[in-house]
């Protein structure tokens, strides 16, 4: 069977520790083998005019092939014809996806190989902040495109939260007609939001190129651009914090998420519905005086406000579970008493590493996305001036190097860690320019380390390998920050709004 890919360019390899040197993430097994792959020029021309693979790339799909998990695969590559085989048609994309990146910068010549390869965990994320700035649809997928290189495989799409509310909800419609307005540092921003059509385009792309898509769906705090739209569903908060919580006795309330949530699993396939779950002490001041949700803790018996906020995420939980669904939440939801059979736990705080451990402990699948080193909202070289710091900041070294320094927390506790993410908030992300500087090329070495098994990550050659990705990416106008000459792309400018998290 033939598939349809575009095709561009060579790989070398090493004779001291022989590795495909063009190929990000490395894979698990490389061997060389004698003689060159060489596409014809009507090759060439029919592949990158109308993406029709030659006859001569022959795929194989089937159960019994011994190639290991649902995204492994078998690439070999002759003098005369190049094969990919695989047990799903996932791991043959995977493969073709390696095959591009062989055939990339040699205009259609790769020596010839055998590759077998499979990835290091099941989660391979990225995460995108929508809410704070809105970036759009083709900006979204450009993105998709990279991942599916890259071999990544969940987008994290964060799309609701305080500055604005981005995906259309029928049955609220002034979710996007009052919520969707603003952003970040203008909060009379015009109105931008993803329609229902969009999400599912979206959606779709994302499938052809064997992507995930989790939406998050922010509660009980970082609700604020809901509660501004439907005010009766505010639970309080103060200064800028007003409005930045759901009423958490309210039934109203409840019927609301229950509601929302049945037209996002319509949109979403994906198993998962993230609901955030996180920092709802900065808003919930009310809590403390409303005499409703004080005679609710008393009636439950909830003895206090942290109590009440597990209670709603508990009842959160319990309505995703019903609708076939599992609840991911960040990880203050593993004080919340939740089934782990009901909900995963995203390690985010980096400076809390009992709470990964907690998680673990509690039963819980983890994936981990810590704030340092896979936060791309940090810093990333020491002369920027833009971005977070928290005694320290994200190089790129660092997230290659990730979970290396905390492989000892989740020792004898391998199989419930799904996997990693490389997570970028918005707040001083405003434009395009800057969204292309804080990801790339962080996310291309968050790729590697979550794909590649450890005993095969070297620093050194992923370095020797990055310029031809780096090349790629130039072809699509990206401005990508140059570890190799930092001076040469300047680090773009950020709106001057403060972020009150700018030093953690």
């Amino acid at each position: 069977m033939t598939t349809k890919i575009n095709l561009l360019a060579v790989s070398l390899f090493l004779p001291v520790f022989i590795f495909a040197q063009n190929v990000i993430p490395e894979p698990a097994q490389y061997r060389p083998v004698k003689g060159e792959f060489i596409l014809t020029i009507a090759e060439n021309k029919a592949l990158e005019t109308n993406n029709v693979l030659p006859a001569r790339v022959i795929q194989r799909i089937a159960p019994d092939c011994t190639v290991g998990s649902d995204e492994a695969y078998r690439l070999e590559i002759t003098p005369d014809s190049v094969f990919i085989q695989s047990t799903t048609v996932t791991g043959a994309f995977r493969g073709e996806e390696t095959l591009k990146q062989l055939l990339r910068s040699g205009k259609g010549t790769t020596s010839a190989c055998v590759i077998n390869d499979a990835p290091r965990y099941s989660w391979r994320g990225f995460m995108l902040d929508e809410s704070r700035h809105f970036f759009g649809k083709e900006k979204v997928k450009q993105l998709l495109d990279i991942m599916a290189s890259l071999r990544l495989n969940v987008f994290h799409w964060h799309l609701t939260d305080e500055p604005g509310w981005r995906i259309e909800i029928k049955k609220y419609p002034l979710l996007t007609k009052v919520g969707s307005k603003g952003n970040y540092h203008d909060p009379s921003a015009p109105a931008a939001f993803y329609t229902q059509e969009d999400i599912k385009d979206i959606v779709a792309y994302a499938a052809a190129r064997h992507i995930m898509i989790v939406p998050e769906f922010d509660m009980p705090g970082h609700a604020t651009a809901a509660c501004r739209a439907y005010p009766e569903l505010s639970g309080g908060g103060e200064g800028r914090w007003k409005d930045f919580t759901f009423h958490p006795c309210k039934e109203e309330t409840f019927r609301f998420i229950s509601d929302v949530l049945d037209e996002l699993i319509t949109l979403f396939p994906s198993p998962y519905i993230h609901i955030g779950g996180d920092e709802v002490h900065f808003g919930n001041q009310e809590w403390f005086t409303d005499p409703q949700i004080q005679q609710f803790i008393k009636d439950k018996q909830l003895m206090n406000e942290t109590g009440l906020e597990q209670y709603f995420v508990r009842r959160v939980a319990d309505i995703i579970a019903a609708k076939g669904k599992t609840m991911i939440g960040w990880d203050e939801i593993v004080d919340a008493g939740v089934s782990p059979d009901k909900a995963v736990v995203m390690w985010w705080r980096h400076d809390r590493r009992y709470q990964l451990l907690k998680a673990l402990e509690s039963g819980y699948r983890v994936i981990m996305t810590p704030r340092r080193p896979m936060y791309g909202d940090f810093v990333q070289y020491s002369t920027h001036n833009v971005g977070r710091y928290w005694d320290g900041y994200n190089p790129i070294e660092d997230v290659f190097s990730f979970p290396r320094s905390i492989e000892h927390l989740f020792k004898g506790y391998e199989s419930q860690i799904m996997g990693m993410q490389y997570s970028l908030w918005t707040e001083r992300v405003a434009d395009v320019k800057r969204f292309d500087f804080m990801v790339f090329p962080r996310l291309v070495a968050a790729a590697e380390a979550a794909w590649t098994p450890a005993v095969r990550k070297d620093y050194s050659r992923f370095m020797r390998r990055l310029p031809f990705f780096l090349h790629w990416l130039d072809t699509k106008n990206i401005y990508y920050f140059d570890p190799f000459a930092p001076e040469r792309r300047p680090e773009p400018t950020a709106p001057e709004k403060e972020d009150v998290l700018q030093n953690g």
